[in-house]
């Protein structure tokens, strides 16, 4: 079934999504080599947190982290990690939500 949002919650829907969009950003910029993917997790929760949001995917379904990072062959979902280092030439793919 379709719900058909009113005119609050599509404001609320695309600020939301101005966030995000902002999130991922962030996180492009602090991409570098030696960088863990649980250190670019805390940049992007924190980026979402100080615009007053809350990330989506945080405990959702109990998933650990405020954004999936996976590296190279990895499709989705990677779990952020302390020992998980970026390498020069990794190809990082990221999705988070707010």
């Amino acid at each position: 079934m379709i719900q058909l949002k009113n005119a609050i919650q599509i404001k609320e829907m695309k600020e939301a999504g101005r966030i995000t969009g902002e999130a991922l950003l962030v996180a492009r910029e602090s991409i570098r080599e030696g960088i863990s993917t649980y250190e670019l997790d805390k940049i992007i929760r924190n980026h979402i947190e100080k615009q007053g949001a809350k990330p989506s995917f945080l405990g959702y379904g109990g998933f650990p982290g405020s954004a999936c990072i996976s590296i190279n062959d990895e499709v989705i979902h990677g779990i952020p990690a302390k020992d998980r280092i970026l390498m020069d030439g990794d190809i990082v793919k990221i999705d988070t939500g707010a």
